[in-house]
């Protein structure tokens, strides 16, 4: 009888150091897939509920199904804030539907530089494409919307802009060499409009295009400014940035200064005297609508003085006595010494495009950790 109860006490110990044993190992299993790294997909739908929460909003009904990461991190993020969240602003309302939209689509969407502050600052009145005036009306085609300029990148800083709906469906996948084929067919006729937009829009919707793509020297020397650049649009051709800032002094007094002050700052007299001719085709285009007082109208009027070939030339003869290097420097050159109608910032080459998923094709597909703070 010992024996027996003997052998059965052995048994039940074991029993119990196996059950022990089986619950430290699912513990460890539990623990090592924590360390496991996620999907980014599914991190970023996580995070963007946490953020929904600690707003104190709630996400849109359709991504609120059932094992929904973004429903997770909203649940989460709830509990934990409770009634002690942040104020949701427009532009952080903004800014969240634009990550919902990007997660949706499974785009990389950078988080450090773009931020509710960054759409305020990228934010617009008017379409720089149409030229119509933008509303938060969800069923207007004038509805304001943020595009990504190149559809091969992400939702990151300097690549996005703030266009009507219209414009931005009509622009949809469409580069700098697409949208310049597609106007120039339309110019030539018979057909004058495809998707809602005549050449002269996608003329303007290939300018955009052209200040993200690199281009050669000589071919980016050649391309009219039928649109300024968008306030934070990052512009990867020096002698666009040099063009643009040459053509917004225009738009404010004491115009005719600043560009002598610049053309001093060029080397050679060959060189100062082809910038002052092109000055001399620009200036009558401007002058001529002096009476002008809205700022969108003075805009226009500086990109339509594009459209005048001999403006065009002299713009050519000038630009393509300059290197790449020799543009840039002149600009930094002119922001130093306050000549710039906006602040320059220049960037490095890989800093340029950090945060843009060039290498996923704007997509999100590498693997993070979660971390819900």
């Amino acid at each position: 009888m010992a024996q027996i109860a003997n052998t059965s006490a052995a048994s039940a110990v074991t029993t119990q150091a196996a059950a022990a044993s089986k619950q430290q190992d699912l513990a460890f299993e539990a623990q090592a897939a924590s360390a496991l790294p996620l999907p980014a997909h599914l991190v970023h739908g996580q995070t963007l509920g946490w953020d929904y929460a600690h707003h104190g909003l709630t996400p849109p009904v359709t991504l609120l199904y059932a094992n929904s990461p973004v429903r997770q991190g909203w649940l989460a993020g709830a509990a934990t804030f409770g009634q002690r969240t942040l104020p949701a602003h427009a532009h952080t309302q903004r800014y969240l539907a634009l990550r919902s939209h990007a997660w949706t689509r499974g785009r990389s969407f950078e988080l450090v530089q773009l931020t509710p502050n960054f759409l305020q600052q990228i934010d617009a009145d008017f379409c720089p494409i149409l030229r119509l005036r933008l509303n938060d009306q969800p069923a207007s085609e004038q509805l304001r919307s943020i595009d990504r300029v190149r559809d091969d990148a992400g939702y990151a800083a300097g690549n996005l802009v703030t266009l009507s709906r219209f414009a931005n469906q009509a622009k949809a996948a469409h580069n700098w060499a697409s949208a310049t084929a597609l106007a120039h067919s339309l110019q030539q006729g018979p057909i004058h409009s495809t998707a809602g937009l005549n050449a002269e829009h996608w003329t303007r919707v290939a300018t955009l295009c052209s200040f993200v793509t690199a281009l050669p020297h000589e071919e980016a020397a050649r391309i009219p400014l039928h649109v300024l650049p968008p306030n934070r649009l990052r512009l990867f051709n020096p002698i666009q940035a040099l063009q643009a800032l040459v053509t917004r002094q225009l738009a404010t007094p004491g115009w005719s200064q600043r560009l002598a002050r610049i053309e001093a700052l060029l080397p050679g007299d060959k060189l100062r005297g082809d910038f002052n001719r092109f000055v001399l085709a620009l200036a009558p285009r401007v002058l001529a609508a002096q009476h002008l007082n809205r700022e969108e109208e003075i805009r226009w009027a500086l990109e339509d003085a594009w459209t005048d070939p001999l403006l065009q030339r002299r713009w050519i003869l000038f630009a393509l006595q300059l290197s790449p290097n020799q543009a840039e420097a002149l600009v930094q050159r002119a922001a130093a010494k306050k000549l710039s109608a906006q602040q320059v910032q220049s960037h490095c080459k890989d800093s340029a495009t950090e945060g843009w998923g060039l290498e996923h094709q704007g997509f999100c597909t590498a693997a993070i950790r979660p971390q819900l703070h």
